[in-house]
């Protein structure tokens, strides 16, 4: 096993520092750990997941499933191999995931720049710099993706674009004429200067949520209902993308939460930024429709945007000893 000096309290606080620098949604870090003798626990903290947007925690899921996968890369930044157990108890759906500490294994070129790329990964929100991405960057980004057990499509066809387009309108207009879901959307959005530790701060949001081909959260705009579609394709949409896996068990859905962010830590370490629209795989009967016409018969787990755009301010997080407790 891996050398015990570096398996005490300073280590699991480097571990979940790394951690909780992974995104959720609405930044809400829905995730508590556990020190152990033999590693580090996550678990899911139901206090913070959302009963309207995220009703049976497929969100949640992902969001910690994204945060197991920087769990993963910092103890490899330590020269340990990490060994990861999923819902090792069964008595227990909270306790998502155990990493142990494995033998000493010296962190590759690909392992370190991920490890920055964590620090640096940032959410967009608006349009993207009207820039072309790099061709091999997709089939880079897919690999990235199947390393984790899932497939990411490119959605390119302009039937197939404007299908899912339709889609999150719908989604999102629900969103806006729903005041228990304005409320809840209200909850989690601060302005900075409000010392907050979770959230999407307000400045975070400034770029206009219609902008796009994908229509966005509406942040900053309480009024019901969407603007025209737009009659040509917005330039700034950036490349549109689909997370998807075979299955939809809890432990595909935390697969999925690890591939989305190697997909997004590579795509940084490519000067790359991505942008999130899961307003219709919030709703059943959307996300079956997408599932069946677009994303072939596999499950939808995230619809992202990737552009070109300058890197935003960090948004805030919660310090190790506010998620972080002993055995």
């Amino acid at each position: 096993m891996y050398t015990t000096h570096i398996q005490g309290h300073h280590a699991a606080g480097h571990l979940v520092r790394a951690a909780v620098a992974a995104p959720s949604v609405h930044n809400t870090q829905p995730w508590t750990f556990v020190h152990r003798e033999d590693g580090l626990d996550l678990y899911a903290d139901a206090g913070r997941r959302l009963p309207l947007t995220d009703p049976d925690g497929r969100e949640q899921l992902i969001s910690c499933g994204a945060a197991l996968l920087n769990v993963r890369l910092a103890m490899r930044h330590l020269g340990s191999a990490p060994v990861v157990r999923l819902f090792p108890d069964p008595r227990d759906p909270a306790h998502l995931a155990h990493v142990g500490w494995g033998p000493y294994a010296r962190p590759g070129t690909a392992d370190d720049l991920a490890y920055r790329a964590l620090w640096q990964r940032r959410t967009h929100r608006g349009p993207f710099r009207q820039l072309p991405l790099p061709t091999p960057l997709f089939g880079e980004l897919r690999a990235q993706a199947g390393a984790e057990g899932a497939e990411l499509y490119r959605v390119e066809s302009r039937p197939a674009r404007e299908h899912l387009a339709e889609l999150v309108r719908t989604a999102e207009a629900m969103r806006r004429d729903d005041p228990g879901q304005l409320a809840e959307l209200a909850r989690w959005t601060h302005a900075a200067r409000d010392g907050h530790q979770d959230g999407v701060p307000l400045d975070a949001c400034a770029g206009p949520p219609d902008g796009t081909g994908l229509v966005g959260r509406a942040f900053l705009r309480p009024a019901r209902g969407l603007p025209a579609a737009p009659a040509v394709w917005p330039s700034g949409t950036g490349l549109v993308l689909l997370l998807t896996t075979r299955h939809d068990t809890p432990e595909d859905r935390l697969r999925a939460g690890q591939a989305l962010q190697r997909v997004l830590l590579h795509a940084t370490v490519r000067w790359t930024a991505a942008a999130f629209h899961t307003q219709p795989l919030e709703v059943p009967g959307l996300r079956e429709r997408i599932r069946t016409s677009i994303a072939r018969g596999e499950f939808p787990q995230m619809i992202l945007r990737l552009g070109h755009a300058a890197r935003g301010a960090a948004t805030p997080r919660r310090p190790p000893v506010a998620v972080l407790s002993e055995e």
